[in-house]
């Protein structure tokens, strides 16, 4: 049985291919292959549309329905404190879609109905990034910031994509250190960062090597697909930030019959999985680190970084330099030089990354606070506080990560000698980060994916929507991905700061675009690119729509924050 066969909707003609040679009757084989043969005479004399049912008939009859697209949710109430409309449920789908009559593994889903089931348009799925974050409570989130015109169209539905939080969860058994991406670049040192990648590759196949083949991108568009087909829904509407994006294209691509109002928020681009979006955010650092620069020299008398670019530059060069020797005791948390070079995402908010310089400087000077003061907290300033959420497991969200990134796509390099020569290079041309970006990962001993990577060659009439300063998925990245999807358009809120665009920041220019395609499901005529107000992080979300995974210095890849 093919993997991605229609269920409860309509059927891609490319089906009608792969059924007639699995269909078990000798009697049907010969009437679909005699109907296979009339379907250019019946084209010619005008009766193609009476073929096809009759074709669709024969291939269902062929192709039993399975079981787990025959299951009802039991909705109840979620526990914790949420209202009572807020609904939880668990599916049981296939750990492997091409044996549906196998193993299965949970997949928790929760909804808010509207309240307003004459306006009702459809369903909307959220995925909030990640690979690794959970999306059970989107829902709240969502009915809180939605504007009420196009709240009131959809059933809102949350799920843990598998193997996160309630959904079969995943661990690899990872210790702290073990789950750090952050590793620099050095000779002296590259024979311990080979250790580290081989030690998670082979912890998590001992852990977990049943289910980690099987957590992939393709299988989690294939499980979005099982949540469509059983909540009775002929297409599937969707907003998906971050890591969603990708998630978003690729059921567009897998199922493109069956998407309707498809959102992709800051997009990762499909030409890059995953490598190169690791590397991505060393390129284009490098600008954001230059436009802070400027905005700190111009600001000197408050923040005395230096009066030009090249003097703030140095100031902060002197910062690692001086961290690496010894560690900044920055009232009791100590900053090495890789945790100040870590922290590239803060440069993309020039603010913020103001202040986070400026505290550390006055740290490394031995300036007392004031009596009575509280040190800030730089970690949760630059994006690297942990969820204070239980999780099924401490390393659930890094363990997903990796099964993603290392399953969806056999592009990572085996040879240990690739990745110390590009680290060397990057780290050169990109001094800020690009080390440790092009550094060897846990994917160069993984085991090879089952599967390839979805291909970007259908059209995809969807929405792409972008901040000009994206530190996680920056902008080269969300201009790939709406190059990648033929037929969509792209929403540009120029001067835009942050990870995520749509309701995350409630001022951005892009949200009457966005609330418009989905209140109508028409998309814009043409790319929109609008003028944002000058940044402001306080008007940004104040609660995350997402988990930021357990790395101890940056927000967890491709999350919106």
């Amino acid at each position: 049985m093919h993997a991605d066969r229609p269920s409860r909707g309509i059927r891609p003609g490319r089906e009608c291919n792969r059924l007639v040679g699995s269909t078990t009757s000798p009697t049907a084989r010969k009437r679909l292959v005699r109907l296979k043969r009339l379907v250019p005479l019946l084209a010619t004399t005008g009766l193609l549309a009476t073929a096809l049912p009759l074709l669709a008939a024969t291939q269902a009859s062929a192709a039993p329905e399975p079981a787990y697209l025959k299951q009802k949710p039991a909705w109840q109430r979620c526990a914790g404190e949420g209202p009572a409309a807020y609904e939880c449920a668990t599916l049981k789908v296939p750990l492997d879609y091409r044996r549906p009559g196998g193993r299965t593994i949970d997949l928790a889903i929760s909804r808010i109905r509207t309240a307003h089931p004459a306006q009702r348009h459809g369903v909307m799925l959220f995925n909030p990034g990640g690979p690794g974050g959970s999306g059970l409570q989107d829902p709240l989130l969502m009915e809180e910031l939605m504007p009420k015109d196009v709240r009131d169209r959809y059933d809102l539905i949350g799920f843990d994509p598998r193997g996160v939080g309630a959904s079969t969860p995943l661990t690899c058994g990872l210790t702290e250190d073990e789950q750090n991406i952050n590793r620099p670049f050095r000779p002296e040192t590259y024979r311990a960062d080979l250790a580290w990648a081989r030690t998670v590759a082979d912890k998590c196949r001992e852990k977990s090597g049943d289910l980690i083949p099987h957590i992939t991108t393709r299988n989690t568009a294939r499980d979005m697909d099982t949540i469509r087909a059983v909540l009775g829904e002929r297409k599937l509407s969707y907003v998906g930030y971050s890591y969603g994006t990708y998630l978003g294209a690729v059921y567009a691509q897998m199922f493109p019959q069956r998407t309707d109002r498809f959102v992709l928020d800051s997009g990762v681009d499909p030409q890059r999985i995953w490598r190169g979006m690791i590397q991505v955010w060393a390129t284009e650092a490098e600008p954001a680190f230059a436009r802070w620069t400027r905005y700190a020299a111009e600001r000197s008398a408050e923040f005395g970084l230096g009066a030009t670019p090249e003097a703030v530059s140095t100031t902060l060069w002197d910062l690692v330099a001086r961290a690496d020797r010894e560690p900044i005791d920055y009232y009791g948390t100590k900053f090495t030089g890789t945790d100040i070079r870590a922290s590239r995402a803060v440069f993309f908010y020039p603010a913020q990354a103001s202040e986070f310089v400026r505290q550390l400087k006055a740290a490394a000077e031995g300036t007392p606070l004031p009596e009575g003061a509280k040190a800030p907290d730089l970690r949760r300033l630059v994006g690297g506080a942990r969820s204070g959420d239980p999780q099924p497991a401490a390393d659930n969200g890094t363990a997903v990560l990796w099964s993603v990134l290392c399953g969806d796509t056999g592009a990572w390099p085996r040879q240990p000698e690739r990745y110390a020569r590009d680290a060397a290079k990057d780290g050169a041309a990109y001094p800020l980060y690009g080390d440790m970006a092009s550094n060897v990962k846990p994917c160069a001993f993984w085991d090879r994916p089952v599967e390839p990577a979805t291909a970007m060659t259908g059209r995809a009439d969807v929405l792409t929507v972008q901040n000009e300063w994206d530190s996680q998925t920056p902008l080269a990245s969300g201009l790939g991905l709406h190059r990648a999807l033929k037929g969509s358009r792209m929403a540009l809120a120029a001067g835009g700061e942050g990870h995520g665009v749509y309701l995350i920041d409630a001022t951005s220019c892009v949200n009457p675009v966005v609330n418009g395609y989905l209140t109508t499901g028409r998309l814009p005529a043409s790319d929109v690119t609008c003028q944002n107000p000058p940044a402001d992080r306080q008007r940004r979300l104040s609660r995350n729509p997402v988990e930021p995974l357990p790395f101890p210095s940056v927000p967890g890849p491709f999350l919106a924050s």
